[in-house]
């Protein structure tokens, strides 16, 4: 295999854009385990005026991700977020106008590997979200297990993403005066093993609990796809019913989630590596579904509200695929 080296003249700001990028992978992959690692071996040094603080402080504020969580203007402003939107780039784009009297949820799709359109859009203030949607606070539903570990959830609260508990949900869609999103990736871990570039596989037929919720709220239903998000990683071929899939599955039930076996190029050359490729995100947000209040709604109802998000989804896939460059024999397809 010929290896493709970069460039020694890159300019300064596809360096930045570089080390951006790959810090924002390091977090996820190492990170919280660094994290851990380090209340461990506070505990095992006795280091107590440093731990025990922490772990009291940790018992009171458990509940944190499901009540709002705690972001920070601050961090969400940090110029490595520039940097890491300008990379790939990351656009969002508008269909209609929301009103800010209502809460919403955007249903997010597809998951890709580690859904960097929603992170870039939603949990920085470096994406078009406040011209676009003035008015509103998006807040990134990410699974529990993130904010189980110490330290590392103080860091990823403080830039937006909240729990994708069914409290955490219904406490954004509770806020009295509207103006609410909350954006849930609805595919979760299970579509990440089937985000391969040239494919779009939804897993959304049995995923009805977003409805129930956006009914007995009366919470106005958005699809969202961001076309793109699959194109940035290779993953090890893993079709159903293989062993490495069959390990990966067994994986996601036990620990809730999984990372696919995933590459894409390095940091001085193209051809391996864990640094995903530089292709444009442009996440489009749909038209919202109107959802009436109903406090118990029934399997009939939910079914029914399915269907209509499924067929606008698809619309929606249809009606931008062109201006993004999906093939016409790439199809949209509903798991």
């Amino acid at each position: 295999m010929k290896v493709e080296f970069a460039p020694l003249n890159i300019p300064l700001a596809r360096r930045l854009q570089t080390a951006a990028v790959l810090q924002w992978v390091l977090s996820f992959l190492v990170l919280a385990q660094v994290c851990v690692a380090i209340i461990v071996i506070l505990i095992i040094h006795n280091y107590w005026f440093l731990y025990v603080p922490y772990l009291t402080w940790l018992y009171f504020d458990w509940r944190t991700p499901e009540q709002g969580g705690r972001r920070s203007n601050w961090v969400r402003n940090w110029t490595v977020w520039r940097y890491f939107n300008d990379y790939f780039p990351i656009h969002l784009v508008k269909t209609q106008d929301l009103d800010p009297g209502h809460n919403y949820i955007f249903g997010f799709h597809p998951h890709g590997v580690l859904v960097a359109g929603a992170f870039g859009n939603f949990c920085t203030n470096y994406s078009d979200f406040k011209e676009l949607f003035p008015g509103f606070t998006a807040y990134l539903h990410v699974l529990p297990f993130w904010f189980r570990c110490p330290l590392f959830r103080e860091y990823l609260m403080s830039s937006g993403p909240v729990s994708v508990s069914k409290k955490s949900v219904s406490h954004v869609l509770s806020k009295e005066g509207g103006g609410n999103i909350s954006v849930i990736v609805l595919g979760g871990a299970e579509e990440a093993l089937d985000a391969h570039p040239g494919k779009s596989t939804l897993f959304i037929r049995q995923r009805k609990g977003f409805v129930k919720i956006a009914l007995t709220h009366g919470a106005s239903l958005v699809p969202v796809f961001s076309f793109g998000e699959n194109e940035l990683f290779k993953q090890i071929n893993n079709p159903e019913g293989s062993w490495l899939r069959t390990v990966q599955e067994r994986l996601q039930k036990i620990m809730g989630f999984t990372l696919p076996l995933f590459h894409a190029r390095g940091i001085f050359q193209y051809n391996f590596g864990l640094m995903p490729y530089r292709k444009p995100i442009h996440t489009v947000v749909g038209r919202p579904i109107p959802v009436s209040q109903t406090l118990h709604p029934t399997p009939g109802q939910i079914e029914e509200l399915h269907q209509t998000y499924m067929e606008e989804l698809r619309k929606l896939f249809e009606e931008h695929r062109g201006k993004y460059g999906v093939p016409e024999n790439e199809s949209l397809i509903f798991k």
